[in-house]
């Protein structure tokens, strides 16, 4: 049997953030072309203005569907949506309008994902804030993928940065909602669906680090007794069942004993405990993936950089890195079937 490179679709994210140049400088030189077959889901419209922004031109053809593309043409493979006037729309500047068709676009290339058509779903940056106040209320892109994959178990936003897994319990809520919502289920869970991802990524026996809630791990339960109630506990459970996972480690150190190796992922208990993190060591590099779903999604830690948009300059890394993730990610799913 001949080996074919897993479909991607690719969406150009918001067209008023860096999404679209990114997209289309990708494209141009066919930097992806050895990890993935790249059919992307948006509007030519789109697609033209990011290869204005990039300051670079390529052929692509139209078709109505994934499965109709002719992967022997060495045109881009475009399912143009005619859903976006870029007229209508400023670079640097997000609307609802702009966040409506963002949603539009990513629950199009979820129904090709549904059909068996695409393998997963890669898309260039968007913001939450457009696309809720487009019509599309939910508090961030994973809730609204979840739903409309009608998915009911858990699942989780991770970021993927080197080869380092950062997960977290708790994710887009603030901070108050995000300290109720640790509970020792939760955790387990979050273990759980960490360990998963990290195996599924080529880390044959992940190595686990829990970071604790309260500053220096609750000091003894002088600054807060979760670490004691809570975290251990469910660390120790989960390590009784096998999984290689230790802590809790207090969160300003657990980072530097993972990037010096010690651990091959820190699941974090709140959004930027690891975030920040992340962002620091890595910030054009790291990868945010939707785990747990049917469907691999996979996007750029980084957001819609509305400062530069429109201006040529975005750095395509970490689009690059969601594809190779997307794309490894789903050569073992289709090995799993």
């Amino acid at each position: 049997m001949t080996f074919e490179l897993p479909i991607i679709a690719l969406t150009p994210g918001d067209c008023t953030g860096i999404g679209p140049e990114q997209t289309a400088r990708i494209l141009h030189d066919r930097r992806m072309s050895d990890v993935a077959r790249i059919v992307v889901i948006g509007d030519a419209r789109v697609l033209d203005m990011g290869m204005r922004q990039a300051g670079v031109s390529f052929q692509y053809r139209r078709y109505p569907a994934p499965a109709s593309v002719d992967w022997t043409d060495s045109a881009i493979a475009l399912i143009d949506l005619f859903n976006t006037d870029v007229a209508l729309h400023t670079p640097g500047a997000g609307s609802a309008a702009s966040g409506r068709v963002t949603g539009e676009t990513l629950a199009r290339a979820i129904e090709f994902a549904k059909a068996g058509e695409v393998d997963a779903v890669s898309f260039a940056p968007l913001n939450k804030r457009a696309m809720y106040d487009g019509g599309w209320k939910f508090p961030d892109e994973h809730k609204m993928f979840a739903h409309l994959l009608g998915h009911q178990s858990y699942f989780s936003e991770m970021n993927v940065l080197d080869n380092q897994w950062m997960s977290r319990v708790t994710s887009h809520v603030s901070l108050r909602q995000a300290v109720e919502q640790i509970t020792r289920q939760a955790i387990e869970d979050a273990i759980i669906l960490a360990t998963t991802m990290m195996r599924k990524a080529g880390i044959p026996a992940p190595r686990l680090a829990v970071a604790a809630l309260n500053p220096h791990g609750g000091e003894g339960g002088l600054f807060g007794t979760e670490e004691i109630d809570i975290i251990r506990p469910a660390v120790e459970a989960m390590a009784a069942k096998g999984v290689d996972c230790k802590g809790p480690f207090p969160s300003d150190t657990v980072y530097l004993k993972a990037f010096a190796g010690d651990f091959d992922g820190v699941l974090a208990m709140y959004h930027d405990q690891g975030q920040i993190a992340t962002k620091m060591r890595g910030f054009n590099r790291g990868v945010t993936v939707t785990a747990g779903l049917d469907t691999v999604f996979t996007t750029p830690a980084h957001g819609t950089a509305f400062d530069i948009a429109g201006k040529g300059i975005a750095d395509t890394g970490a689009l690059e890195n969601a594809i190779k993730l997307a794309s490894r990610l789903a050569q073992v799913k289709r090995l799993e079937a």
